[in-house]
């Protein structure tokens, strides 16, 4: 099927720009439909979970070529930053959501309208393909708001000064295929020889107790076997998020529209409790990674979370669904559960966010072609075959209910809704870093912790602070 579109699209190309059919369009049009290459960057996902895409794309607009490549993470961001700089750079290329206004100078955002040329059948008896040229309207700032889950758009959404007007306007500088949710992984077989019938929905006693009964530590006082991946740093994934998501639940503000960072403050509405909801979610977290709390079960001696829950020593590990495919081909016959994440009782649901964003270059030639392609792919009826072959939890609301019952990604996009995020600054490798000191700090100076979640904030508001 797909090499039966190429085959038509190419015949369709030569026929027009060898001349025939020319006459019958304008000189605007035949511009319109002159053959261009789009060069598309991303990571994690292959060509194949965008063929299906790739080929609807190309029936509908036989003279636009889109090259994909896939790069590997940890090569992905320096790759980007020196191709743009050197004008080698993609067309089209994904962002992590935490991203966006670190690259927003090298963004062209969405325009309001785009003008495309289409290939159209005409005529009764001698039918012809004419290209006619049509002009869409992009989608607006309420299309975003509506069609994705509520943490899009906070994250593509940025003011922009029109020089025309002299004033700012809100513009959209990506949009995404999916969005991923922090949910809680648990070893069935561990609590099960821990009397542990469900899962804890709350972050309360009865976690804290569960977390206790699964941990296990030999003669030697060494842990053996975890509860709980909580309390420690860089061989605990994403131990960023876990905190930044216990913090956001327990009421924390982490940032302010106008990128003030306050998670170490009190928030208005604590005030006449004196209670400081950022503080004592960090405190809450660090008590795990603590020798001298009953919670104790982790140490920075111990393995990295996922190797340990794949070897079937770690009761709870907090993850998302892409690391999902990699713990069953690591443990095949790992007995585990996938479950919502924990929520303080009482309290709204809050989920965390993760995930990446499609956009186009500020060099690309064909800005106008590439937000065109952006906005089909991230349609449902496009969307679905991307997030069928990638396992992804959906970015759209309308595909919410599809994906619930899914063995392997209901749980991810049934959190998606309350799925909120935050943004970290210019560098978010150097704040990860910064939660990492405060996390470390927090356990080896528990009368001094104020002090260390002020330190962090500024910190963080240094790096905020380089892209304003």
């Amino acid at each position: 099927m797909k090499n039966r579109i190429i085959i038509l699209s190419l015949l369709f190309i030569i026929i027009l720009t060898s001349g025939f059919g020319c006459k019958l369009v304008d000189k605007k049009t035949q511009d319109a439909m002159k053959p261009i290459t789009l060069t598309y960057w991303r990571v994690y996902d292959g060509e194949d979970a965008f063929e299906e895409i790739l080929a609807a794309y190309k029936a509908l607009h036989p003279f636009i070529t889109i090259n994909y490549r896939k790069l590997r993470y940890s090569e992905y961001e320096s790759e980007l930053i020196n191709a743009l700089a050197e004008d080698r750079g993609p067309d089209i290329f994904s962002i992590h959501n935490t991203w966006t206004k670190k690259y927003a100078s090298k963004i062209t955002p969405m325009p309001a309208t785009i003008t495309m040329a289409y290939p159209i059948t005409k005529g009764t008896i001698k039918k012809e393909v004419i290209p006619e040229l049509r002009t869409a309207k992009s989608l607006s700032l309420n299309d975003i708001k509506n069609n994705f889950v509520d943490a899009v758009y906070q994250d593509v959404i940025i003011p922009t000064f029109n020089e025309k007007t002299k004033q700012y306007e809100d513009k959209v500088y990506g949009l995404p295929l999916s969005v991923d949710t922090l949910a809680m992984y648990y070893n069935k077989d561990l609590f099960n020889n821990a009397g542990i019938a469900q899962p804890p929905a709350y972050w309360n006693a009865e976690f804290q107790q569960d977390v206790k009964k699964m941990t296990k530590q030999n003669d030697k006082g060494e842990i053996i076997q975890s509860g709980a991946a909580l309390g420690g740093t860089t061989n605990i994934e994403r131990y960023s998020d876990i905190l930044s998501a216990l913090m956001m639940q327990n009421g924390s503000v982490m940032m302010d529209d106008n990128g003030q960072v306050l998670f170490n403050r009190i928030p208005a509405a604590f005030q006449d409790q004196k209670y400081n909801p950022g503080l004592e979610a960090l405190r809450f977290y660090s008590d795990f990674a603590n020798p001298a709390k009953e919670v104790y079960a982790w140490n920075k001696d111990l393995e990295i979370s996922s190797n340990m829950f794949a070897q079937g020593k770690l009761g709870v590990m907090f993850g998302y669904a892409y690391h999902l495919p990699v713990i069953k081909a690591q443990a095949p016959k790992l007995n585990f559960g996938i479950t919502k994440m924990p929520q303080i009782e009482g309290n709204t649901p809050i989920n965390f966010a993760n995930y990446w964003l499609e956009t186009v270059s500020n060099k690309s030639k064909y800005a106008n072609e590439a937000w065109d392609f952006i906005q089909f792919e991230t349609k449902a009826d496009q969307a679905k075959t991307y997030l069928a072959k990638s396992k992804r939890p959906t970015a759209l609301r309308s595909l919410v209910n599809e994906q619930i019952d899914d063995l392997d990604i209901g749980v991810f996009a049934s959190q998606v809704l309350t799925a909120k995020s935050w943004y970290h600054g210019a560098d978010s490798n150097a704040m990860e870093k910064i939660f990492a000191e405060m996390i470390d700090s927090a356990i080896l100076a528990q009368d001094k912790m104020e002090s260390v979640i002020n330190l962090a904030a500024q910190k963080v508001q240094q790096t905020v602070n380089l892209n304003q």
